[in-house]
């Protein structure tokens, strides 16, 4: 249970847990630690565990993950402590014991949020010291703190700009009482409190509540204006007000004030002004505040917060207010924020802002907006048209189709975010709505210039279509809002109510991740003013899609393949082997895809009939009887297309991190690992690519007889981009049993292909795959900044739209050139030529963790000293230490090979 909570008193403090009310709570169910029964310990770790209030249990645990990371530490007396802390977590965070809060655990060892985090990530040297619980646990708190963090940063510079700010204690009660009122509102009304918008539209809630209760020589003059046009209600006149309202009357609201706030931060007054209606003031009815007329107490909202915050444990956010030194930012990481251009005056009058997260995101966000600000919530005339043009008019089942969707996306939104933002889901739901009618008419008018129809029944009819085409578009509108990423989500098996992230989308509307891949290639050829980030973000889902999410029970792409193997087809139209090592070009648009066979005689095409995949179907004509022919699946060879390439870039990755004096190994592998895709894709289902491609790996070095454990793939497999724990710590093995990738291995992979991998042991081994050729990225980027040949840090970038201002859009750089307009002083072409003449690079930013780490002897990965699938024992560290050695001198062999690549990339046909 939390500590009980007590009276808060002066603030000039940071306010602590209190111990002592813990203790007295654990005393009474019997769950206090005795230093008796831990003799066999370090004397200063049990009572190190005593004082932070932990049980037995939690101690023993504790321990023993000590004694375990032990042999991994440099011994340094001094950070015994911060590790044993870092045990201590993942200990209580594994077993929910937790008895302590963050700040309080923080302060006893004596590191800050971020240094502490960062050492818990590094025990992850052993394979089974962090659970994919407590790496969840970490990435919330992560993203928690950044997000406050930035938050802070933003309201000490909105304070210092309304309030006038001293030293007296009024003006310190001031800030310190409405940020404790922020924090409160983020706790109680937000069930995601790492959603930045939407917790920033809380914090001017809360800024306009507090202005306008101010004493009027608190307040700057510009905002005094504005309070004294609009005031607040009498005492008198709120005791006749009829307490069935649930919101505030216009009177009470400052519309104005809160649009001023809004403006003054690059914020729609619209959203914000809903927030306010729907959530904060729910909020504040919630605690009697709505109709006082004074500021509330500091000591009362204190008491109030003490309670949220011992019940979640975490860190105490109040104490950004003292600077303390548990919640400041690194040193190096403040610096690096510091090199930011301030806002500064430039000639022409503009201001260039500096580059904040806040700022970033309400940058995105007015773009957005921006670009959709023509398009309204109905199709537009052009798009009526194409309706009206169709065989079968799909307007009203567009309509309907979007009324319902738009319910289930509301309201499952509300779920994920707080019960009182549905209409912030309706918001975002009509943003998404106004950019799916922009893309879609946009695809209409390049299909009609491909085929030269204006009939585009089939599709348009078509609700797969719709569903993904809409889906998209809204997942374009969250993350531009921050509301979805991939690190807690995106791996397709848990449909959790407590975020966002892909994909998240998909299950809201019941969408198959197969279809959605379909539009998104052409979605982002359809609407070119997609930021860079954005379309990252869409490469990213697809990417996901190909790894895991499409091979989940009940995808359609099992439908498609076992119609391919069906048909009895010599070669499965998957990926013709010459086609491989061609670059990715094809023609296929999202109608295309959409339209293409799907299930098992949907599609049979008469021999010589023609595809025009988007026109109305011809009436039947009399012909005489021929033999039926397969129909092939465009979506489904795109996909395989795509499949191959991705697959191969990742195993060339990590053949690079371990097999570099083993090259010849890597076209092997992959001819087993493509062979796997291609005929052996049931190992896929429920299953991660990456899976199927460590298990290849290991397989023929095991055939080839070359050392190499799973354990060092494993271990190389970690370093590489956009992989998780849970892809070799939780492999399926059958009907929901998951185990280690090694298991998946001896009991499932080697079962599986056995006789086929023995072959490559043979004389006369398989025909080798070809390799496919590998593109940068299947999209390009018109808007990307482009690097100034042979400069490091001078790039130029076309404008995107005439509304955005060139300060806008590039906020981090040091020196804005705008062709065709005043440029100024002609010393700035100098520095330019300096910039461009310099080798000088921006170092790394370092990040004191405490003792350093080293690799373990033997990772608790293996069995009873066993690391090998069939058994054998380990040779101790040699093989490992060789293969780091190598990992570290390819670096520059890689860079060479990219070069490489890179010109023979230039020399392509356009």
């Amino acid at each position: 249970m939390p500590p009980k909570k007590r009276n808060s008193g002066t603030q000039k403090e940071p306010v602590k847990p209190t111990v002592e009310a813990a203790a007295e709570s654990d005393k009474k169910d019997g769950s206090v630690l005795s230093l008796k029964k831990h003799r066999d310990k370090d004397t200063d770790f049990a009572i190190f565990c005593k004082n932070l209030l932990v049980s037995d249990l939690v101690c023993e645990q504790t321990w023993k993950l000590w004694k375990t990371v032990q042999e991994t530490v440099n011994e340094v007396v001094d950070g015994r402590m911060q590790l044993w802390g870092a045990c201590l977590f993942v200990t209580v965070t594994d077993l929910d014991a937790a008895s302590f809060t963050l700040t309080q655990l923080l302060k006893t060892i004596k590191i800050n949020l971020k240094g502490f985090l960062g050492l818990v990530r590094k025990l992850d040297v052993n394979l089974d010291t962090i659970s994919t619980k407590v790496n969840a646990a970490v990435m919330r708190l992560e993203k928690k703190y950044e997000v406050t963090l930035a938050l802070y940063q933003r309201f000490e510079k909105i304070c210092k700009n309304i309030f006038v700010m001293g030293t007296s204690e009024g003006n310190q009660d001031l800030a310190r009482s409405c940020w404790t009122l922020f924090l409160l509102a983020k706790g109680k009304a937000l069930q995601m409190e790492d959603d930045l918008v939407i917790s920033f539209q809380l914090l001017l809630c809360a800024m306009e509540y507090f202005i306008k209760r101010s004493p009027a020589d608190l307040v700057q003059p510009l905002y005094k204006s504005v309070i004294i046009v609009q005031s607040p209600p009498t005492r008198t006149s709120r005791r006749s007000q009829s307490k069935a309202k649930s919101r505030l009357p216009e009177s009470e609201l400052n519309v104005q004030l809160l649009e001023n706030l809004s403006k003054d931060n690059d914020c729609s007054a619209e959203e914000v002004k809903n927030v306010y209606q729907t959530s904060f003031t729910a909020f504040l009815e919630s605690l009697d505040l709505l109709k006082a007329v004074d500021l509330p107490q500091v000591n009362s909202l204190n008491q109030l917060y003490e309670e949220h915050y011992l019940k979640e444990r975490d860190f105490d956010a109040r104490l950004f207010l003292d600077g303390d030194e548990t919640v400041l930012a690194p040193k190096m990481e403040i610096a690096e924020v510091e090199k930011t251009p301030k806002k500064t005056m430039q000639e022409d009058g503009v201001r260039i802002p500096p580059q904040t997260p806040i700022r970033a995101a309400m940058t995105s966000i007015q773009q957005l907006r921006g670009d959709l600000v023509s398009n309204g919530d109905k199709p537009s005339t052009k798009l009526n048209t194409y309706f009206k043009n169709c065989t079968v008019d799909p307007t009203q089942n567009v309509q309907k189709r979007l009324d319902i969707l738009g319910q289930t996306f509301s309201q499952r939104f509300s779920q994920a975010v707080g019960p009182r933002f549905i209409s912030t889901g309706k918001q975002r739901y009509t943003l998404g709505v106004r950019l799916y009618y922009k893309v879609m008419e946009a695809m209409l008018k390049s299909e009609e210039k491909r085929l030269s129809v204006q009939n585009f029944s089939k599709l348009l009819n078509d609700s797969t279509f719709h569903t993904s085409l809409l889906a998209c578009a809204l997942e374009v509108v969250m993350a531009t809002y921050g509301e979805s990423s991939f690190k807690s989500g995106g791996n397709g098996s848990e449909a959790s109510e407590s975020n966002l992230c892909f994909p998240w989308i998909l299950d809201v509307f019941e969408l198959a991740a197969f279809d959605f891949y379909k539009v998104i290639e052409s979605f982002i050829k359809a609407e070119p003013t997609l930021s860079k980030d954005i379309v990252k973000h869409l490469e990213t889902c697809e990417n996901l899609i190909m790894e895991k999410i499409a091979w989940l029970t009940d995808s359609p792409l099992f439908d498609l393949l076992k119609h391919e193997q069906d048909a009895g087809a010599a070669e499965m139209p998957l990926e013709t082997p010459g086609s491989m090592n061609l670059p990715l070009q094809h023609n296929h648009t999202a109608a295309d895809l959409y339209l293409s066979p799907l299930r098992p005689g949907t599609r049979v095409l008469p021999p010589e009939s023609a595809t025009a995949s988007s026109q109305a179907p011809a009436p039947p004509q009399i012909q005489p009887p021929q033999p039926p022919r397969h129909a092939k699946s465009n979506s489904l060879g795109l996909f395989y297309k795509k499949l191959y390439r991705l697959a191969y870039t990742r195993l060339k990755m990590l053949c690079s991190y371990l097999l570099s004096i083993h090259s010849d190994l890597e076209p092997i592998i992959w001819t087993l690992f493509q062979h796997t895709l291609q005929h052996e894709y049931e190992l896929m289902k429920n299953r991660h690519l990456d899976q199927l491609m460590m298990s290849a790996m290991y397989a023929i070095a095991k055939v080839k007889s070359t050392d190499l454990r799973f354990k060092t793939i494993v271990s190389a497999y970690k370093n590489m981009p956009n992989t998780k724990q849970e892809t070799f710590k939780q492999v399926l093995i059958s009907d929901g049993n998951y185990d280690s990738i090694i298991v998946f291995y001896n009991q499932v992979f080697m079962q599986k292909l056995k006789t086929n991998i023995l072959q490559y042991a043979s004389p006369r081994p398989p025909t080798l795959s070809p390799i496919p050729q590998i593109p940068r990225s299947p999209y390009k980027f018109p808007n990307s900044p482009l690097r100034v040949p042979g400069s490091n840090n001078v790039y130029i970038s076309p404008m995107k739209s005439a509304h955005m201002s060139p300060c806008i859009m590039t906020p981090r750089s040091r020196m804005l050139v705008s062709i065709g307009e005043s440029f100024g002083l002609s010393n700035r072409f100098q520095k330019i030529n300096q910039m461009v003449n310099s080798s000088d690079r921006s170092f790394k930013r370092t990040l004191d963790l405490g003792p350093s780490l080293k690799p373990l002897k033997r990772l608790r990965f293996d069995v009873d000293g066993q690391d090998e699938a069939d058994g054998s024992k380990s040779s101790g560290d040699s093989t490992l230490i060789q293969k780091l050695a190598e990992m570290s001198s390819t670096r520059s062999r890689m860079q060479e090979q990219k070069m490489r690549e890179d010109a023979e990339l230039k020399q392509e046909p356009k």
